[in-house]
C-alpha cells in the first residue's frame, strides 16, 4: 500500500525539497502540504494521511502543540518530526507530545525515505544508539520532573526489560543481557506496550525515564 503523508513546515523550500526526496520513492505519496500548526491539523482532520513531517519550529500552533493535536484526533496518523538535531531543545517534548520520532534536516535521501517508512509500519524511528543520544541531550532539559510514573501490572522482569529498552537497547541486546531468547525478549517488549499504552518502542523510553528507571546519566 502507498503510504500517503502530509508535509509540514513554514517554509517553501524545506517543503518542495522533502517533496522531491518522497516522488523518488513509488511508495510514498505526499497528500497534502501545510505552512502552520493549525493547517497540518485540519490537513490531517480531512485528508487522515499515514505519516505527518512535522516542523518543530511554526508561527502560533507550532510542531508540538499540532502533534498532540493530531495524535489525539487521528491516532493512527504517525507523525516524524523535523528538526535541526543539535539546535532544537524541544525534541523530548515532542515525542512526549506523541510523535514517534524525528528527521534531521540534512538527513540523507535514504535515511528520510527509510524513516517514512518505518514509522508507517508502526515501529519507532529512533535506532538504539540515537535513543542513548536522544535521552542524553534532552531527557534532562529545564522541563518540570514529573513524579515517577506508576508502573500497575508490570512484572519484575518486564520492569528489568523496560529498563534496558529505555536505555536505548535492541531486542537482541535485551536478550543477551537477561539470558533469554529474542523471542522472550520481543513478547516482553510487546506486553509493555499494551500495559503501559506506549505507541512505540520511543515512548518506552519516555516510559522509563518517567518511572525513574532511567537517567540521562545512565
Amino acid at each position: 500500500m502507498t503510504v500517503r503523508v502530509v508535509l509540514a513546515d513554514d517554509q517553501p523550500l524545506i517543503r518542495a525539497g522533502l517533496r522531491m526526496v518522497i516522488d523518488t520513492d513509488p511508495g510514498i505519496e505526499v497528500a497534502g502540504e501545510a505552512g502552520t500548526g493549525a493547517e497540518a491539523v485540519q490537513l490531517v482532520r480531512r485528508l487522515r494521511p499515514d505519516v505527518v513531517v512535522m516542523d518543530i519550529r511554526m508561527p502560533a500552533m507550532d510542531g508540538i502543540e499540532a502533534t498532540r493535536a493530531v495524535t489525539a484526533e487521528s491516532p493512527a496518523t504517525r507523525v516524524i518530526m523535523l528538526t535541526t538535531f543539535d539546535e532544537d531543545a524541544n525534541v523530548y517534548a515532542s515525542l512526549r507530545a506523541g510523535a514517534s520520532g524525528f528527521l534531521v534536516k540534512d538527513m540523507a535521501l535514504e535515511d528520510i525515505l527509510a524513516a517514512v517508512h518505518v514509522v508507517a509500519a508502526g515501529d519507532a524511528l529512533l535506532a538504539p544508539g540515537v535513543t542513548r543520544r536522544l535521552i542524553e541531550e534532552f531527557a534532562g532539559r529545564p522541563e518540570p520532573r514529573p513524579r515517577p510514573r506508576e508502573l500497575a501490572g508490570v512484572t519484575a522482569r518486564e520492569r528489568e526489560v523496560l529498563t534496558l529498552a529505555g536505555r536505548g537497547l535492541s531486542n537482541a541486546e535485551i536478550a543477551a543481557h537477561l539470558h533469554i531468547s529474542h523471542g522472550t525478549a520481543k513478547a516482553h517488549i510487546a506486553s509493555l506496550l499494551a500495559k503501559l499504552g506506549a505507541r512505540d518502542r520511543v515512548h518506552l523510553v519516555i516510559a522509563a525515564y518517567d518511572a525513574g528507571l532511567v537517567t540521562p546519566a545512565s
